[in-house]
């Protein structure tokens, strides 16, 4: 899918590149547009973002079959996540659903879409289900407010609320906080679909009721304070979903058969994910961020093996520079870390921030702890 967004045109805007491209990274002024979008005085197109639709009466069960969430009896207006994943439980996509009592509607990074749509389509059978990509159709603005909440907006579907950092039902939180401590509290999250057509009337609907725009920079640095992971780049080919706390929103553990449960199943229960997310607050002195895949090491290590990789990198509004990285499970949690820039001699001294806890999983048997699950 190749789209840009009409709202490109605005003044001041600056195009995002990656997977962010076709729409603004800020228009002009990042760090006051990050401050309203947290404040709720701001949206931030996502309008990259794929959109395929599900329809028929068979959409929901068939969608609990596949996936590794239970969205049968999803109602009308609700939100829930769910993955696809390989035989060996890797993430192969991630999927926003909200139903609005006709259609599924899935929202994903935008190159998912197609591919999503295609095996979707192969796994229909002789189910009462229909699938399309309508991604060139709709655009979506996201904020920290519901949007539908404002009279006369044209053009809008539904609204996807994030689950995240809740913990779903059949989910499991392996966080090392509590979920009424749990930094994701702080930036609630809802994304709009709006008819690409009518993009430029809602965002100057909103405008006139004191609601502006925010570049996707602001929306990434709001994401990487509350832990939340995002498919593309906390991910890679191996990824599982205990490695990035994905039990706690996207996986019901006690819902029937699907494709990668043996591997959810035998991670949770017996063993442990190899790696762990964490957050890096970065020295900010360099004034300016590693890229991602940037490889992170032991402080006072001597340039010896990696122990991990920055996935996402941010110049945070109050935080200053911050960071997800993916690192091995054995990394001592309490070690200083480093990161290696792309620049020969550029380096950032970081202090990790626990967010899956070292001996996540191997649930069976152990005495109750911080690890939580949810009925």
């Amino acid at each position: 899918m190749s789209f840009t967004s009409p709202l490109l045109a605005r003044p001041g805007a600056v195009a995002a590149s990656g997977a962010n491209a076709g729409a603004a990274a800020h228009y002009g002024d990042p760090l006051r547009e990050q401050r309203a979008l947290a404040e709720g005085r701001a949206v931030v197109d996502l309008s990259f973002r794929g959109v395929v639709t599900v329809t028929g009466p068979d959409r929901l069960t068939w969608l609990t079959t596949l996936s590794s969430q239970q969205v049968a009896n999803l109602a009308p207006g609700e939100s829930a996540e769910l993955l696809l994943l390989s035989l060996q439980g890797r993430i192969e996509y991630d999927a926003r659903i909200v139903d609005d009592g006709t259609t599924a509607w899935l929202l994903v990074e935008a190159g998912e879409a197609v591919g999503l749509t295609a095996w979707l389509d192969s796994m229909r059978f002789m189910l009462r289900v229909e699938v399309a990509d309508v991604s060139d159709a709709w655009g979506v603005l996201a904020a920290t407010r519901r949007l539908d909440e404002f009279a006369g907006l044209a053009g809008i579907g539904p609204v996807w609320q994030d689950p995240w950092p809740h913990v779903a039902p059949g989910g499991y939180s392996y966080a090392t906080v509590a979920e009424d401590r749990h930094p994701g509290l702080e930036r609630p999250w809802f994304e709009q679909l709006v008819r690409a057509d009518e993009l430029e009337v809602v965002a100057d609907a909103l405008d006139a009721s004191g609601v502006g725009l925010a570049g996707s920079m602001a929306s990434e640095a709001l994401r990487i304070a509350a832990w939340r992971p995002r498919v593309g780049f906390e991910t890679d080919d191996k990824t599982i979903p205990h490695e990035l706390d994905l039990l706690r929103t996207a996986v019901h553990l006690s819902k029937g058969c699907y494709k990668g449960q043996e591997t959810i199943a035998r991670v949770h229960n017996l063993g442990h994910p190899p790696r762990r997310l964490v957050m890096l607050q970065l020295d900010g002195s360099a004034h300016t961020l590693p890229t991602a895949g940037s490889p992170v090491f032991l402080a006072g290590d001597g340039g010896a093996k990696a122990v991990g990789r920055v996935t996402s990198a941010a110049l945070h509004y109050e935080m200053g520079p911050i960071a997800l990285a993916v690192v091995k499970r054995s990394t001592d949690p309490s070690a200083a870390l480093v990161v290696h820039g792309e620049a020969e001699g550029e380096t950032y001294a970081a202090a990790q921030e626990t967010i899956v806890a070292p001996d996540a999983g191997q649930v069976v048997d152990r005495p109750a702890g911080l690890l939580r699950g949810h009925p």
